[in-house]
């Protein structure tokens, strides 16, 4: 039986007491915190940045699963990285040297992501599944937490997997959106490996038994 991992949304948590969310994400014996970065132009939200997570990492020893919600991801990548990142995701819709990105990361020492809007196919990343660390699939419209997930993405999970298979990749499939008891054994049968849950994580009312 394949692991599997949670990673709690830091989107969700009381952002005056982070430290009390780390202690929480640990105690549920996750190794995975999974924390958005928003820089309010290509989501509408402004979350946090470096200076937090760079606070925030002599606290953890959990993996840090950095996902840059943000226009222009290369001009800051570098100072993620230094701030602590463990895994770097980036979004294919927002820079166009999508490789040259990839390679950026795996040379500062990082895992490398990448991303799809709900509106965008996996078939666009035909040429890059090869060499990233994870592919994350959006099944929400990023930047706000609490929505519904999209059933319609869940069927892009199955066919990264299929690539994957088919080609024997590496990556791991990471699903955030709308993920909470009734939605979860979906996406894992799709076969995810790490699932995202903010809203239902932090409620304490979400059941993980994978």
């Amino acid at each position: 039986m394949k692991k599997r991992f949670l990673s709690p949304s830091l989107l969700s948590a009381d952002f005056s007491d982070l430290k009390s969310a780390f202690n929480k994400i640990k105690d549920s014996g996750c190794e995975f915190v999974h924390i958005d970065v928003m820089d309010g132009h290509f989501v509408p939200q402004i979350t946090y940045g470096q200076p937090v997570i760079k606070s925030l990492r002599p606290e953890s020893d959990l993996t840090f699963d950095v996902h840059l919600m943000v226009e222009r991801p290369e001009e800051m990548v570098d100072s993620f990285a230094e701030a602590g990142a463990d895994f770097i995701t980036f979004h294919y819709e927002s820079t166009v040297h999508i490789h040259r990105l990839v390679q950026r990361i795996h040379a500062l020492g990082k895992k490398a992501g990448i991303s799809i809007i709900p509106s965008t196919p996996v078939s666009v990343l035909s040429e890059i599944l090869a060499d990233v660390d994870m592919v994350l699939v959006m099944t929400v419209n990023p930047g706000f937490g609490g929505q519904k997930l999209i059933p319609s993405c869940v069927k892009k999970i199955g066919e990264l997997d299929q690539m994957r298979y088919e080609n024997a990749y590496k990556y791991l499939i990471s699903v955030d959106g709308g993920v909470n008891n009734d939605t979860v054994e979906s996406v894992v049968n799709a076969g995810a490996d790490v699932v995202v849950s903010g809203s239902a994580f932090f409620s304490g009312k979400f059941n993980w038994e994978y």
